[in-house]
């Protein structure tokens, strides 16, 4: 979770005041704004991982679109506003069940910390097996336990009811039939409003997979499944970071209308920049770095598709996303313009409802893209060239701050060794086993990326190597702890890790050129280390 329980009662308080508005005017216009805002609902739902609220919002907001077909450019029929308003009602409730359990669980763990200044409140992430038999999900919850995520077996019957939710709760379904499983996967859903819900299956079959997924699960495994697969999966879904909002740059020449689309797409919860004259647009671009551009067909001394190409002549713009706005709905044109440089066309009076679902689906591809031409396929680090951008980019702000940088070289002890004798999706296994544990100890404003085959480079910004040495050495042990499955047995493996600090150079380059000589320290003193010692 990313934000207090009082900032969901206070969103939900704003979704009631939404709805009452429309039920007060009882239009289609209404209803349309109610639409979008239940839409920024499901998305803020969504980045903080409340599962089951999510599902219940999404529920909610299909059926207020699927409304519109009922409603027409009339009024709304008063049972169609009885049956939405009975769904909010529910909605409601659950959150308030919810704000109220978690709110008073966070008032008992600050009571019993009271006298532990070292403690936090924010506790380890919690994954809970519900199952009969704590036998098949001992190793697994060893597992979890280096990354720093408890786990536990619980009965279906005795899962504690006094505790704050967990993050993810898995249901072992061997040994049920298909209607016990669905059951019990609804009577989970409808108990936990912010637990991610696996389904773990006795077989890898398409209708059992449908079924769990209508019940209220979020995802499936089966026997069939690898445990990698599944420890993967488990630490992905507790390591989660929320995702800035989308980013939308309006270039519109007509004060009224670019304002209507910014008041639109700021009820959608996205964040935007208008530009009046196309010719600043790079400007903006390179400043604001938006998600996707909504441009303008025409404007004065330029129209929106010659400002596209412009964009299009840059490298670092090829992929973002333009969405042509015009009130001229002829296809030839708007075929002429997708083919110079546009992704989409909408025509103006816009609708608030598809402008947002436009948009958001348009950015969520261009970040996903975005994701894998940055991204380390196996690891999901950054990939050596980003890494390297972004070691150059944290240099240059903490030279404008006056603020230090470490760098970071990682290498892991005797990885050839690893492969030749347990072979190379072992070897995998290992890296992704790293990764993970850098993503889970690593704070959100650090960066780690595979520099190349075994080797790692993490950017600290604000931390001295004395500060680097401790963080990484806790890192170092922890890893050489872990467990590595391997044919019923098991293996470990260590790493070495060299430092270097911004304070004696100012060049990128050199800066990993001096971690990496570290490194080579480290080697060179028994390995399992990290250089300079402290």
């Amino acid at each position: 979770m990313f934000c207090a329980p009082a900032d969901l009662e206070r969103k939900c308080h704003e979704l009631q005041e939404q709805w009452q508005m429309c039920h007060l005017g009882a239009d289609v216009e209404r209803l349309v704004e109610f639409a979008v805002f239940m839409s920024s609902f499901s998305d803020f739902l969504e980045r903080q991982g409340w599962s089951g609220l999510l599902q219940m919002s999404r529920n909610l907001e299909a059926q207020v679109l699927a409304s519109f077909d009922k409603v027409g450019t009339g009024e709304i029929p008063f049972p169609l506003l009885t049956e939405i308003s009975s769904q909010v009602q529910l909605l409601s409730e659950r959150v308030a069940q919810f704000v109220e359990r978690n709110t008073q669980t966070t008032v008992q763990r600050r009571q019993s910390l009271a006298t532990d200044l070292v403690a936090s409140l924010n506790a380890a992430p919690q994954v809970w097996f519900v199952a009969d038999t704590a036998i098949h999900w001992d190793a697994l919850i060893t597992q979890l336990g280096y990354f720093g995520i408890q786990g536990r077996v619980v009965n279906l019957q005795s899962i504690p009811t006094d505790a704050s939710e967990p993050r993810i709760l898995l249901l072992d379904g061997r040994g049920l039939v298909a209607q016990q499983a669905c059951e019990q996967v609804q009577s989970l859903r409808g108990r936990f409003s912010a637990t991610k819900l696996i389904a773990y299956l006795g077989q890898d079959d398409f209708n059992a997979y449908k079924n769990m997924l209508r019940a209220g699960a979020d995802y499936c495994f089966s026997v069939d499944s690898s445990t990698s697969l599944v420890l993967g999966k488990l630490i992905d879904l507790c390591s989660t970071t929320a995702e800035s909002p989308y980013r939308v740059l309006i270039v519109e020449d007509s004060p009224t209308a670019s304002k209507s689309i910014q008041i639109a797409i700021g009820k959608g919860g996205m964040t935007s920049v208008a530009v009046a004259n196309p010719a600043e647009v790079l400007k903006g671009m390179r400043q604001f770095e938006p998600d996707l551009v909504l441009m303008d067909m025409y404007m004065p001394d330029c129209t929106g598709v010659e400002a596209t190409r412009i964009i299009r002549q840059h490298a670092e713009f090829l992929s973002t996303p333009v969405v042509y706005l015009s009130g001229d709905g002829d296809m030839a044109l708007q075929v002429d313009a997708l083919r110079l440089g546009g992704d989409h066309f909408l025509t103006k009076p816009f609708n608030p409802v598809l402008l947002n679902a436009v948009v958001k689906s348009k950015i969520e591809r261009y970040r996903t893209l975005r994701r894998s031409m940055e991204c380390d396929g196996l690891t999901g680090l950054f990939n050596h060239r980003t890494i390297k951008e972004r070691l150059n980019t944290v240099m240059h702000e903490a030279s404008f701050h006056a603020k230090p940088v470490t760098a970071v070289m990682i290498d892991i002890d005797h990885f050839k060794t690893v492969n030749d004798t347990y072979g190379h999706p072992a070897g995998d296994q290992v890296l992704r086993s790293l990764a993970w544990l850098l993503k889970l100890r690593l704070r959100a404003t650090d960066l780690a990326g595979r520099y190349g085959g075994e080797e790692f480079l993490l950017v600290l910004p604000g931390v001295d190597t004395q500060q680097a040495y401790e963080i990484l050495d806790r890192i170092r042990h922890d890893f050489s702890g872990i467990q590595q499955a391997f044919e019923g047995g098991w293996f470990s493996v260590t790493f070495s890790a060299g430092l270097s600090h911004s304070r004696q150079v100012d060049q990128a380059d050199v800066l990993i050129k001096e971690a990496d000589a570290m490194l080579y320290e480290a080697k060179q003193n028994g390995r399992n280390c990290v250089f300079p010692l402290n």
